[in-house]
């Protein structure tokens, strides 16, 4: 069923608007304008252009990450995984509701023999394996880092990891054993309209369908093994921009960075306005004890290098295969499992 227009959810767009003018405005509290643009000017552009390039590569690993998590379902091309990976990460900076992950599905089962709900599937699995990575760094930093961390922190990040990792089990033992997923799907299908049962159906056949590399152990822990790059390229991005403004982040305590990070990006706002920058610049104040207007300088810029590359890179890619951000809209409003 195709998401309702946005005119008939004027709540959302109201409660979107408060959320991230008020994120905002905790990120600019406490910033002095001028001394942040005294920063942004001081700033190294060597760095800059190391980060962004550690931008760059990130999407390279995932692309070859998820190419391991379809390879059991269908071998998929280097090219389109890229492109799709490119184009998913644009679309959920341009369009609501993690438009990205469907648009990423649609792009591949346009371009290979796969069903889009099964390539679905297989993103599911990576951000619960990025999850996971992020939370176990975060218990890594907590130890290592060798910066104060107050103690209902601490217990937070190692509850949260230790969750995590229960729930890859979980979902482990699922798709081992895809009857049950069925058996679920079944109970709550008749207790829903006929149609909407046999969506639920359809949509745990070709799910238990995808997540097929979990039943692969030699997949499943190769896919988990290219996690680990994943995250330290995108930690590699953080240290290098924070670098730029010579602020004293280490690598290991960029670990802490991503985890407050995941956290504002997961708040849904446009673009990942002010949630990115609050949790960016509370990161840097809570454990490096870093100037409010020169972490908030670096969080824009932090943001500016994560985002603006792979959207230009991803609406040349949509260019190239016939999409516009109306049809890519559409496209991700649709139920996966009737997407060709």
């Amino acid at each position: 069923m195709a998401a309702a227009p946005a005119s008939r959810r004027p709540w959302r767009t109201i409660l979107v608007t408060l959320l991230t003018a008020g994120l905002v405005a905790l990120f600019l509290r406490n910033i002095d304008f001028a001394e942040a643009w005294a920063a942004t000017r001081a700033a190294h552009a060597a760095w800059i252009a190391a980060a962004v390039c550690a931008s760059f590569v990130t999407y390279l690993i995932r692309s070859w990450r998820w190419q391991v998590l379809l390879a059991p379902i269908s071998p998929v091309g280097f090219r389109t995984a890229f492109r799709a990976t490119v184009i998913g990460f644009a679309a959920n900076l341009l369009l609501p509701a993690r438009a990205g992950e469907f648009l990423r599905a649609y792009v591949v089962a346009r371009h290979e023999p796969v069903k889009a709900a099964s390539v679905f599937a297989t993103v599911v699995v990576e951000r619960l394996l990025d999850l996971v990575m992020v939370l176990l760094l975060f218990a890594v930093a907590i130890r290592f880092a060798g910066v104060p961390v107050r103690p209902a922190i601490a217990g937070a990040g190692w509850a949260a990891a230790a969750a995590a990792a229960v729930g890859l089990v979980l979902l482990f033992v699922l798709a081992g054993h895809p009857e049950r997923v069925g058996r679920i799907a079944d109970g709550a299908g008749r207790w829903l309209p006929r149609r909407l049962g046999g969506l639920v159906g359809r949509l745990a056949e070709t799910l238990a369908e995808g997540l097929a590399v979990m039943r692969s152990p030699s997949h499943f822990a190769l896919a988990l093994a290219w996690s680990l790059p994943v995250w330290l390229s995108i930690a590699a991005g953080i240290v290098f921009t924070s670098w730029a403004f010579d602020l004293p982040v280490t690598f290991v305590g960029s670990f802490l960075v991503i985890g407050f990070l995941t956290v504002g990006v997961t708040v849904p706002t446009p673009g990942s306005a002010g949630g990115f920058h609050y949790f960016y610049q509370l990161a840097l104040t809570e454990f490096f004890r870093a100037p409010d207007s020169v972490a908030g300088a670096a969080a824009i810029m932090l943001h500016l290098v994560s985002f603006v590359p792979v959207t230009l890179l991803g609406l040349v890619f949509m260019g190239q295969d016939g999409l516009t951000l109306g049809r890519a809209r559409e496209v991700s409003a649709r139920p996966v499992v009737n997407t060709p």
